[in-house]
């Protein structure tokens, strides 16, 4: 998946400070290519670079189009964004399914993801040169979104799902093997049987508790060997008291 093949395509935008913003949200998830059709503002404006912070680069690197068909000739896929329902605006996808859809064009081709206006968004005939259409399911007290909030969150989701694709589960830790947690399931059996603490003729019965106490913790390979490293700690304390007691002629 290359991210540098998605182009997000801003109709009409009328607020440098929300392209500076769209510029800042862009970097944050990797996107680079801005583009921007028939803009109402100087997309250079000090307020545009005051919002767009450190992805000034991506704001002077913006390609400006005079229609839409322009902006989008070379995508394979374009989705257009819209709160609008009804006929012709139909079959909607959610951020997530179209982030989806989408990623897996990006390693051979150019996708678009396409942002209307802030009063306004898409016209219908704009929609037209979409493939698909996205919309965010906001509350009906104040559906529509801020345009730069609304293509952040989009971008969001992009980036959500290109790490679940590429197995990173939203940069959720890698859980560990359950051969290891087999290992240090045993290992803690005989450590906290030699020291009294389960019972050696039914270990079971509190170590299925502490099997379910740690599967929810959810384990990484790391915190598996934490905790044998707990457990040979206690492992040593025990031989070192059984060695002191022999010293000293006590039994038991």
């Amino acid at each position: 998946m290359n991210t540098e093949n998605i182009s997000v395509v801003l109709v009409e935008p009328q607020g440098p400070r929300n392209i500076g913003s769209v510029c800042r949200a862009m970097l944050n998830f990797g996107l680079v290519d801005l583009r921007l059709v028939n803009p109402q503002t100087d997309h250079l404006l000090h307020e545009a670079r005051q919002m767009a912070v450190k992805a000034t680069t991506v704001l002077e690197a913006a390609k400006i189009f005079t229609s839409l068909e322009e902006a989008i000739a070379d995508c394979a896929l374009s989705i257009g964004t819209t709160r609008r329902f009804g006929r012709y605006r139909e079959d909607m996808l959610h951020p997530d399914e179209a982030a989806s859809l989408l990623l897996p064009l990006t390693d051979e081709a150019k996708v678009a993801v396409v942002f209307g206006r802030e009063d306004k968004g898409l016209h219908t005939a704009e929609l037209d040169l979409c493939q698909r259409f996205v919309t965010i399911p906001t509350s009906d007290k104040l559906p529509s979104m801020n345009l730069a909030q609304a293509v952040a969150l989009c971008l969001y989701e992009i980036s959500k799902v290109r790490g679940e694709m590429a197995g990173a589960a939203h940069g959720r830790k890698q859980l560990a093997a359950n051969d290891n947690l087999e290992r240090m399931y045993q290992h803690m059996r005989e450590s906290l049987t030699k020291v009294g603490f389960l019972d050696p003729q039914n270990p079971d019965h509190i170590l299925r508790a502490f099997r379910r106490i740690l599967g929810r913790a959810e384990l990484n390979e790391r915190e598996v060997r934490i905790m044998r490293g707990l457990f040979s700690q206690i492992d040593l304390i025990d031989d070192q008291l059984c060695k002191l007691k022999k010293e000293a002629g006590i039994d038991g």
